[in-house]
């Protein structure tokens, strides 16, 4: 039988700068098939030629048996290929129904029929056992839904072949099952899925094939129960994973321990979600903030750099108690903050990667209106250098990066500013092991420098492995606070699940 896709001698470049050398991709009908590689392997290159985003300059696409070459990605849905992205692509203002039937609504009389517009969202929503008002704004809802609709809005196209792009970034363990049904599902139904995640365990648990990228080729292809575990890092990354671990994932020193904290969160309460959470961050110190979804992480980091106001409790910065009212309290006081959500709260996708890393330093190159345009390159090509983004240049638009250089630049643009506190709010959501070990080993190195690390993470190796120290947040509180030995994933977990309500327990062992 025909492959459904087959992708053979793919090519292109950005600026003369390859990014794709002879690729291959073939996907079976009826396949679930792992595309996987490091950032800036190619993955998302191939899916964005495929889809129409990008041309290519050299190679054949064949899609159902006749080659395509598709203009824009309305034309492939069209064609019967609908794409899932890792950063959420929905209309914020528009309700539920909206995003789910935008480019196929239902009309009667001429006139939007929203009665079976109503019907098919909750329809569509049901297959992943959510049961909401379809009629408010996407924007009112978390995270976690937002990727179901997106999901849900994919499928609802039929799609011959439905590629999915770290679906599973916002969503808890019982929701990562669900989505594994409607794949299982689709599957059976003769759907072809591109699958693209950096978590193993989805692989194994998903997946029928897998092709592995490195620099822009395709390395290897071979059935997932054939590969290890071992041998698909390592073909991955091209070196074995124990020098991995070495460059980026071993465990951080307590090297702030003895200093005065630069950072003192006491009783804070910030709307719905926060209700008493204290934590602190000594200069040269990673403290994690780990919790389940829902616990307060973000709401209460987003306090602390004055983006949301806090109800109640006390923020001491630098020895001043509550003196940041506003994010530009925050960044001339010396602190800055990495959001979770990369596309919509950080990168300015269609300026350049200059632009993006000089944002916030901007008033301080200007001078009567004018830029110093000589000290702005100077930094940009600094940084670019010191934290090894790969790019085609200072000019090269930010969104053609990959999401482990655009984590770079947004580092970068705060690393500039000198902070004496950093806030990442999950760093390597959406990055391959390779990226995400220079991430950690980057932030422990800066943190040997004495900068302060306040690092949220729903992955508790990650955490478990980065930080010194770590406050667990339950329902709006603060749990425990973990140290020395007792810094494991274990621990962790017992904080999530058991942690007092009304106190906080302090397990230093």
């Amino acid at each position: 039988m025909a492959p459904l896709l087959s992708m053979h001698g793919i090519d292109k470049r950005f600026a003369g700068i390859p990014a794709l050398r002879s690729a291959e991709l073939v996907v079976d009908k009826g396949e679930v098939h792992a595309l996987i590689g490091q950032n800036g392997a190619g993955k998302s290159t191939m899916i964005k030629i495929l889809t129409g985003y990008y041309r290519k300059d050299a190679g054949e696409i064949l899609f159902d048996g006749r080659p395509v070459e598709f203009s824009s990605p309305q034309e492939a849905q069209r064609s019967g290929i609908s794409t899932i992205y890792q950063e959420i692509n929905l209309v914020p203002y528009r309700s539920v129904t909206e995003n789910i039937c935008l480019g196929r609504e239902k009309r009667r009389f001429g006139l939007l029929d929203w009665s079976a517009m109503h019907a098919e969202a909750r329809a569509l929503l049901a297959r992943f056992n959510i049961d909401i008002d379809v009629r408010r704004p996407i924007m009112t809802y978390p995270t976690a839904v937002q990727q179901m609709v997106a999901i849900a809005r994919a499928i609802g196209f039929k799609a011959k072949l439905v590629i999915m792009d770290e679906p599973t970034s916002s969503l808890d363990e019982r929701e990562v099952e669900v989505l594994f049904g409607v794949i299982r599902q689709l599957k059976e139904a003769g759907v072809s899925v591109i699958f693209v995640s950096h978590k193993l365990d989805e692989l194994y648990a998903v997946c029928d094939r897998v092709t592995i990228m490195r620099d822009g080729r395709t390395i290897q292809v071979a059935p997932m129960d054939q590969l290890s575990r071992l041998d698909l890092v390592t073909s991955m990354l091209g070196r074995e994973l124990s020098q991995v671990l070495h460059d980026g994932l071993d465990s951080a020193n307590a090297s702030g321990e003895a200093r005065e904290p630069v950072l003192k969160v006491q009783n804070l309460a910030v709307g719905r979600k926060v209700h008493d959470v204290s934590f602190e961050v000594r200069p040269g110190e990673i403290v994690g903030l780990a919790g389940l979804l829902g616990a307060g992480r973000t709401e209460s980091a987003r306090a602390v750099f004055g983006a949301d106001k806090a109800d109640r409790g006390t923020i001491g910065f630098s020895g001043r108690e509550n003196a940041i009212s506003a994010p530009s309290d925050a960044i001339r006081a010396g602190m800055g903050f990495c959001s979770e959500d990369r596309k919509l709260e950080g990168i300015i996708p269609d300026m350049s990667v200059r632009e993006n890393l000089t944002l916030a330093l901007m008033p301080q190159l200007a001078r009567r209106g004018i830029v110093d345009e000589a000290r702005s390159r100077q930094i940009v090509d600094s940084f670019i250098k010191r934290l090894g983004i790969r790019c085609a240049g200072p000019e090269q638009r930010i969104r053609e990066l990959s999401g482990g250089n655009q984590q770079k630049v947004l580092l970068a643009r705060w690393l500039c500013m000198n902070p004496r506190l950093l806030i990442l709010d999950e760093p390597t959501r959406g990055i391959d092991v390779g990226a995400k070990a220079e991430i950690l080993g980057l932030i422990r190195e800066l943190a040997g420098q004495g900068l302060g690390v306040l690092m949220i993470s729903s992955e508790l190796e990650e955490v478990v492995e980065a930080a010194s120290r770590i406050f667990v947040l339950r329902d709006g509180r603060t749990a425990a606070e973990l140290k020395g030995d007792a810094v494991n994933e274990q621990s962790v977990m017992a904080a999530m699940a058991h942690g007092h309500e009304d106190t906080r327990e302090t397990v230093d062992v």
